[in-house]
């Protein structure tokens, strides 16, 4: 894709919002009563304020490089974005962190592995692992806003209108990053590379990070409610082979994150959440 062919996408709108998670709001295991699945999510959440900088930092550093209006102005509109994604999820994991989850211990390793990131790869590089890991975030955000079963594991709290605001967001910037990489040059070995790498820092993350976060859980000494939980996650809508696929897709030579349309998915959930009776317009500024 070059440049100009990002004149052709719609403007990114950069939404001034706010939630609210007062003291008794959530349940201990917040997604669903699930204890596995609540202590992945709150991993993941820990994960986004510091790697939101990173993918603005990544994204910025080649801002100056960019010809395309279009391009440039979706970039600022990315920006927006994450550094608002990044804010709504520190106050989350501060709850989280009040409710038991390590959620500090989680923003501090992002911290420090993405700074040692910077500091041994290239900007180039680093911005191929930014549009791996948008990659993994849309994914994961599309299946949310079309799979009920997702939808249903967050009840009806206010994580889960965060995180469908957060859906939205992720998929209406999804090819941002990917776009400035390849107008920068990036070439195909390098962003394949950079998401083999991404997967296995990814998998490892959530494995390693969701074990101790667990330990520190007594629900989770009950066997049978561990082995229930963990035999859960074979049913769980975010690891189906729909979603295996999509993220094999990446790494195949001539993919673009807008191969998978989701034009009309966007268009209904922003009505549902900002529209005139939309769910979510009481939480704009």
């Amino acid at each position: 894709m070059t440049q100009s062919s990002a004149s052709a996408k719609p403007p990114i709108r950069v939404r001034r919002i706010r939630f609210a998670y007062p003291t008794g709001s959530l349940r201990r295991h917040f997604v669903d009563g699930d204890l596995v699945m609540s202590h992945v999510m709150a991993y993941l959440s820990s994960t986004f304020p510091e790697g939101e900088d990173f993918f603005v930092r990544s994204v910025q550093h080649f801002a100056d490089e960019l010809i395309e209006p279009e391009l440039r102005s979706r970039v600022r509109g990315f920006i927006g974005q994450e550094v608002t994604h990044g804010r709504e999820h520190h106050e989350l994991n501060e709850r989280l962190w009040q409710m038991g989850y390590p959620t500090r211990w989680g923003d501090r390793t992002t911290y420090h592995f993405l700074g040692l990131c910077e500091r041994v790869l290239s900007p180039r590089t680093c911005l191929g692992i930014t549009a791996a890991l948008e990659h993994y975030t849309a994914v994961f955000a599309e299946t949310l806003l079309t799979d009920e079963r997702a939808q249903a594991l967050l009840g009806s709290t206010e994580v889960r209108s965060m995180l469908l605001w957060h859906a939205v967001e992720e998929s209406e910037h999804k090819a941002v990053a990917f776009d400035v990489y390849r107008a920068v040059g990036g070439t195909e070995r390098r962003r394949i590379i950079a998401m083999l790498f991404t997967k296995a820092f990814f998998a490892t993350g959530i494995i390693t990070h969701t074990a101790v976060s667990l330990a520190g859980d007594r629900t989770a000494y009950h066997p049978v409610t561990l082995a229930r939980s963990l035999a859960a996650l074979r049913h769980s809508p975010f690891l189906t082979p729909r979603v295996f696929g999509r993220f094999r897709d990446y790494v195949k030579p001539g993919f673009h994150p807008d191969d998978t349309d989701n034009t009309a998915l966007l268009e209904y959930w922003t009505a549902q959440l900002f529209g005139d009776q939309g769910t979510l317009v009481d939480h704009l500024r």
